[in-house]
């Protein structure tokens, strides 16, 4: 199944056993969910907890994601188990760093973006970066989904990112790789080359040096792939150690023996291998940067936001908890930002920002349009609003924008809820129930079955 290629390499490879891998990578891979606990305080029903991750679980069999309201929702995320371990560097390095400013170079499809959203709540910011525009898409989708609201997402390639010097204190680089760690799909395997590694390992070389510059003086940039070619991950980081002045911090793994630290040159770095751990493949390592690249000199844009009214930001409290001075508007749209004016038009002067921040609602002549945005938030006052409670059959209704039927709803604005957790927003009008669900995140898959059969079973005291 696997290149032979791949299989010496690997058995040259002192921190790796070669039999024991390929066997790990033989078996499935473990299914697990991140709970977004702002939501969902449940946790599901006859599973392990992951061990380096609060909110992390091992589920045991997959569900259908797409069936189940929830997940559209926000209340969890499909993620991988080794990626979550990011929880784990997080809290070793930065999490008492306050007002943090945090990149997540290569964010989408979401997975490591809403879970650095959660860590760092309200504390700071963070900027979900991805390049390719329908990725960037998925991107925002999931982050307005998770509904924490200290969240950027841009669209930009990591050479935009030399216009910020000094300005994250946290950087994260989930560095496109050869994916050898994801080799339980075949996919993966039909795509592998030597030839690709060593371009991979150029591409990473210029990604990293690209956002090398926005990393303030003491601040942390993490380098992980899901692969486990040297020339793509330690090397790689001993190359620019030797290039830059970069300090590499140890991590203490002590109470995860599964995990694998590698030692090379001085630079550590942390194996996740199939066989050994409940997950895919990962590499993951970490850097101090002991150098200043100054303080940026950018122009600040001439922000297309302008003051909202005393009667906009009056409604906008009365439906949303949003930080002080953190109202603006364009268009017509009224936003929370998560960070003040000023500092959002310096990376608006620098940036392609796809999703400033929480958008609440839009004045259309002289109605008001709740955002869909302002569901999905966690600081959404949900008393506002009548509810109207979906059952399963119907949530799936919603989600796949058909039209909805109820008796005795309430006329005007409604939030559409399942398990108590908004879905969005409907619009009774009297003789029909309007569904504003996105056009453009609608689902189309239909059960084959029962729908419940479908979904994770949850314990627990709910929200």
């Amino acid at each position: 199944m696997f290149p032979e290629a791949f299989r010496q390499r690997i058995k040259q490879q002192q921190y790796i056993n070669a039999e024991e891998l390929l066997y790990g990578l033989e078996n499935p891979s473990p299914v697990t969910i991140r709970i977004n606990r702002k939501k969902w305080g449940k946790y599901p029903d006859n599973s392990d907890p992951v061990p380096w991750c609060r909110d992390g679980y091992y589920l045991k069999k997959r569900p259908s994601f797409t069936l189940d309201p929830l997940f559209h929702a926000g209340c969890y995320y499909p993620q991988e188990a080794s990626g979550i371990f990011l929880e784990e560097v997080y809290n070793q390095t930065v999490r008492e760093t306050r007002n943090i400013r945090i990149l997540d170079l290569c964010g989408a499809p979401g997975g490591k973006s809403t879970h650095l959203s959660s860590l760092t709540g309200e504390n700071g910011m963070l900027v979900a970066n991805e390049v390719i525009r329908a990725r960037a898409s998925v991107l925002a989708e999931n982050i307005t989904k998770w509904g924490l609201s200290n969240t950027i997402v841009a669209r930009n390639d990591p050479s935009a990112f030399k216009n910020l010097p000094g300005y994250f204190d946290m950087i994260l680089v989930d560095a496109p790789c050869s994916g050898e760690g994801m080799f339980r799909n075949r996919m993966a395997v039909d795509e592998w080359s030597e030839e690709n590694t060593a371009l991979c390992s150029v591409r990473q070389k210029r990604i990293i040096l690209d956002v090398w510059p926005a990393l303030k003086e003491d601040g942390i940039l993490i380098y992980s792939t899901c692969t486990f070619n040297p020339d793509e991950n330690e090397k790689n980081i001993k190359w620019l150690a030797d290039n830059r002045k970069a300090e590499c911090i140890r991590i203490d793994i002590s109470d995860y023996p599964g995990i694998s630290e590698i030692d090379y040159e001085g630079i550590y770095g942390y194996g996740f291998y199939p066989g050994r751990i409940r997950g895919e493949g990962l590499f993951i390592s970490v850097l101090r940067k002991r150098e200043s690249h100054g303080k940026s000199k950018a122009r600040y844009a001439s922000s297309r936001f302008i003051n909202v009214t005393k009667e906009e930001a009056g409604i906008a409290e009365k439906w949303f908890l949003f930080p002080a001075g953190s109202l603006v508007k364009s268009d017509g749209s009224v936003f929370s930002l998560p960070v003040p004016l000023e500092e959002y038009q310096q990376l608006a002067e620098n940036l392609l920002i796809v999703k400033p921040g929480t958008h609440i609602f839009t004045v259309k002549k002289k109605n008001l349009l709740p955002s869909h945005e302002l569901a999905m938030s966690v600081y959404f006052r949900n008393s506002v609003f009548p509810t109207l409670n979906l059952t399963l059959e119907q949530a799936l209704d919603y989600l796949r924008r058909d039209s909805i039927s109820a008796t005795n709803a309430a006329t005007g604005w409604l939030a559409a809820c399942y398990n108590g957790i908004n879905l969005g927003f409907m619009n009774n009008i009297g003789n029909r129930i309007n569904n504003y669900y996105p056009v453009e995140w609608r689902i189309r898959m239909r059960a084959t079955g029962r729908n419940d059969e479908n979904l994770i079973m949850w314990t627990g005291h709910g929200t």
